[in-house]
């Protein structure tokens, strides 16, 4: 049977030619950035209350900034104004909540130039990075101005207003001597010294568990790296129960909630399988514990975030999955 009616055949002017992948999500990186920043407004809030106007000074000097930077460098290059995808403000979030609140508005210069220079527009901006940008800059801040860097102010709740006492780490005080008789509670609500965003384990947790429940963020990668910071200070501590705190301790203080849910979870400089990510949450930890519990310095997420992100590549090429269509290689006699 025949029929003479044509062939009709698609409008080119309207098919999207592009690589793989092929299946587009709704959400964009604007309104992926904007959901991360909302869920670091708790923990935000958090370091406001806790150290005063200092640490809004930090939070509002880094984020304008990472964006200032951003908009220079965009310049520079002659590369289309970004700030309209919100990764520079998130940037600066980030890199504030990793300084104390005593920092000097210079230094949080400085910081800003690293975090954006250095950790990203270098290597031709958001999606190239092999760093997480704001961990760069920490790093960097820390070798250069380690007086700066290692001063932490008293939190003193509610007043905004009050003179800067300084005060020592859980971290850094265990690395002196061991600690007797944790106050596992102000460690969970933040009213001990540290970092804008490091104290309040409950305001991190509610931002973190907000981007799984939106799957903004793979829970493997958190959960494999407390994980394996739990079992490994676990089985220190029962080892060596008089110099080694216990898990909890370790769990509450520092940056490993900051850095789980929000370092370690970075779409650019981490796996993208879901295998791969335990991987990495999995070296996170191993790093983490190692430094904390047998070096020198009291704090390793930085360090095993940035030394995890350096792995990336690695883990993707043995991790990923196999192209569509693509055949087993035979095995040859």
């Amino acid at each position: 049977m025949t029929t003479d009616k044509p062939i009709k055949l698609p409008d080119t002017s309207k098919l999207i030619v592009s690589s793989s992948p092929h299946f587009h999500a709704s959400q964009n990186v604007s309104h992926i950035m904007l959901l991360v920043i909302a869920a670091l407004m708790p923990a935000c809030a958090a370091g406001v209350y806790l150290f005063g106007w200092r640490a809004l000074q930090v939070l509002v000097v880094c984020s304008l900034g990472c964006m200032a930077v951003e908009a220079c460098f965009c310049k520079l290059i002659g590369k289309p104004l970004s700030l309209r995808d919100f990764s520079a403000l998130l940037t600066g979030i980030l890199l504030a909540m990793n300084l104390s609140a005593s920092t000097p508005w210079w230094i949080c210069l400085v910081g800003c130039l690293l975090a954006i220079g250095l950790g990203k527009c270098i290597y031709g901006g958001l999606g190239y990075n092999p760093f997480n940008p704001a961990l760069v800059a920490r790093v960097g801040l820390l070798i250069a101005f380690p007086g700066a860097m290692t001063t932490w102010v008293k939190p003193e709740p509610g007043k905004l207003l009050s003179d800067a006492v300084t005060t020592a780490t859980p971290l850094g005080q265990l690395g002196t001597d061991n600690i007797v008789g944790h106050d596992y509670m102000s460690y969970f609500l933040g009213t001990i010294g540290g970092c804008i965003g490091e104290t309040s384990a409950l305001a991190l947790l509610i931002g973190g568990l907000a981007l799984i429940l939106l799957k903004i963020i793979r829970w493997q990668v958190p959960a494999a790296f407390i994980g394996t910071v739990a079992v490994i200070t676990g089985l220190a501590h029962l080892a060596s129960p008089e110099t080694t705190a216990t898990p909890l301790f370790h769990l509450l203080t520092g940056g490993l909630v900051l850095g789980a849910f929000f370092m370690a979870t970075d779409m650019v400089t981490t796996p993208m399988s879901v295998k791969g990510g335990i991987i990495f949450g999995i070296g996170c930890g191993i790093i983490t514990s190692v430094i904390r519990i047998w070096g020198n310095y009291p704090e390793g997420v930085s360090f095993s975030i940035l030394f995890m992100n350096a792995l990336t590549p690695l883990i993707d090429r043995y991790t990923g999955g196999k192209p569509f269509g693509a055949r087993r290689k035979e095995a040859t006699t």
